[in-house]
């Protein structure tokens, strides 16, 4: 009775079920700015294939990456723990960790840890075969903590561990396989033959293709790196018909071809029949970066990548974290919707095992998005969360149409309703708000060994 009345439930929202549970292949592009895609308004870059899944998908407006860097950020997608619970809260630990290097520095970083309940190993026990290609960014230095080792049945990409010494850009000489270093051949001896993110796509349509007929439904991580620094496209003449520097050619040849890998995969998709029962997600893993050189900054300033945000990648306004999301299941879903309720990467967790029916207990700081994606609106108006230690401690929270940062002792207080580029700081104006937000702060996080408040 229970499975026919959650049946009818999806009927009435969408028209039509899957025929199982549904596959899920969740796309994430690496310091892609919410802006830099035209469905979010870009002008000059071009992303025929992304904004397509947009028109025959549903686009969030409102999604937040975990973090305004990598590795937090992707802890908190990969554990569904905000950065006041997921072990992994920056690229560098302040305390502890194993150290390595980068470049001629010595840092010190963490890996999720043994006990650390994933996304992974949810989807493994919910029934579903688990795989990611590409960017892990979450094994620290540590050999053992690699996704095979955190709940994911296959994996090939790069690890922190070995980055240093086979990455080579764009062109890695090596890359992890399922615990095995393996000879990429075309980039031997520092040639340039054989580009990251192709790689990503063809061994992620080699799992694809190996699942046409498995029994089980599967759950498909691709971190794609683009666009990434260094500044290095597989094709730097996209644009060469453009009046622009070289740099805002090549960066925005790199968005083109991401975009172009990724209609690769919808096109599998399709051709192969898997679409009929798949859910695509398409997201990036934090705002656009500034951090390298002024030149660098200079890019997303020309492109506009944060959209009408304030601040760039490592900043905790909206252009630091506010992302991309969109979500395509054709037949499924209304084709051109939009949502507009506030999520985050903490949610993803919970909304996989959403999709996937799951009656496996974990703790997790998110909901299920995946009503939203049905089309449905949320109630009473929730806590998102950040934290972010790499200009002494700072905590931001979205908190309905109110975004607040408190640094310093400070909080700032701005209406996104009425501000996007959060300019005008109402904190004196709504005493009240500030309390609440004030409480939430204080109370809805753990001291962590790894970044220690000073």
């Amino acid at each position: 009775m229970k499975k026919f009345s959650r049946l009818l439930v999806t009927i009435l929202l969408t028209g039509k079920v899957f025929a199982q549970s549904p596959n899920i292949i969740f796309i994430v592009a690496d310091d892609l700015g919410y802006g830099d895609i035209g469905v979010n308004g870009q002008k000059l870059i071009r992303t025929p294939n992304i904004d397509a899944l947009a028109k025959e998908g549903v686009t969030f407006t409102d999604f937040h990456a975990g973090a305004p860097v990598c590795s937090p950020s992707r802890s908190v997608l990969i554990t569904g723990l905000h950065t006041g619970h997921t072990t992994i809260r920056g690229n560098a630990t302040k305390k502890g960790g194993i150290a390595g290097n980068k470049g001629k520095q010595t840092v010190y970083r963490a890996s999720l840890a043994k006990d650390d309940f994933t996304v992974g190993k949810l989807m493994q026990q919910s029934g579903y075969t688990t795989a990611l290609m590409g960017k892990w960014h979450l094994d620290g230095y540590d050999t053992l903590a690699t996704p095979i080792h955190r709940g994911f049945d296959e994996f090939s990409g790069w690890l922190i561990s070995y980055s240093e010494t086979y990455a080579n850009g764009y062109w890695p000489a090596k890359r992890y396989t399922n615990g095995k270093l393996t000879d990429v051949l075309p980039n031997q001896g520092g040639k340039k033959g054989y580009y990251t993110d192709d790689i990503c796509t063809d061994e992620s349509l080699d799992f694809l293709s190996r699942q046409k007929k498995a029994k089980k439904p599967f759950l498909l991580m691709i971190n794609y790196n683009s666009p990434h620094s260094p500044l290095d496209a597989v094709d730097s003449t996209v644009y060469n018909e453009k009046d622009w520097p070289q740099d805002m050619k090549i960066y925005a040849s790199m968005v083109h071809h991401l975009d172009e890998n990724v209609g690769r995969i919808k096109r599998y998709l399709i051709d192969s029949g898997l679409s009929k029962n798949t859910i695509v997600f398409f997201c990036s893993d934090n705002g656009p970066r500034s951090e390298e050189t002024k030149q660098q900054t200079a890019v997303a300033d020309f492109f506009d990548s944060n959209g009408d945000f304030r601040g760039y990648k490592r900043d905790t306004y909206e252009g630091g974290v506010r992302v991309p999301l969109i979500v395509w299941a054709p037949g499924k879903i209304k084709a051109g919707s939009i949502s507009k309720e506030p999520a985050y990467f903490a949610d993803v967790m919970p909304t996989f095992g959403d999709i996937a029916h799951s009656k496996v207990k974990y703790n997790t700081d998110g909901i299920s998005i995946y009503p939203f994606i049905k089309g449905q609106k949320s109630g009473e108006p929730r806590f998102l969360y950040w934290e972010f230690f790499e200009r002494g401690f700072e905590q931001a929270v979205r908190y309905g149409k109110w975004k607040a940062v408190k640094a310093h002792g400070k909080t700032e207080l701005y209406d996104l309703q009425k501000d996007l580029g959060e300019v005008n700081d109402v904190a004196k104006q709504n005493p009240a708000i500030i309390q609440k937000i004030d409480a939430y702060l204080s109370n809805n996080r753990t001291e962590s060994p790894f970044w220690p408040i000073d």
